[in-house]
């Protein structure tokens, strides 16, 4: 079991920037992918951006460019700078650890309020 608890949402202004942190309770070096989801009012969560253990990344396209996830081992800690915001980035964002051994689970935060004004 893990605890994953978000954190840096708020009200922002289009164009502007948020950086949203995820601490865990346990040490994040056993999953083997750490991620950000979000959803958005009347829509399906969807994949905002993923690290893995090696520190390789990948993003969703509609975000690519402007946002930056990145891990520390160290600090039990995934973070997402969100930068260039848009209204369409109104979400609630979660964070979200994802086992591989001995079973595949994946863990979920209660997610953060992200609202982007135009």
């Amino acid at each position: 079991q893990v605890q994953l608890v978000e954190s840096g949402g708020g009200l922002v202004q289009a164009g502007g920037s948020l950086g949203l942190s995820c601490a865990a309770s346990r040490n994040i070096a056993s999953f083997t992918t750490m991620a950000w989801y979000r959803q958005a009012p009347g829509k399906q969560r969807e994949l905002v951006a993923i690290v893995s253990t090696g520190g390789g990344t990948n993003y969703a396209d509609s975000v690519k460019g402007r946002f930056t996830i990145s891990r520390d081992n160290a600090e039990n800690t995934v973070f997402l700078q969100m930068n260039s915001l848009k209204p369409e980035d109104t979400a609630v964002y979660y964070c979200s650890a994802t086992q591989h051994a001995p079973f595949v689970r994946t863990f979920w935060g209660q997610g953060t309020q992200v609202t982007v004004s135009s």
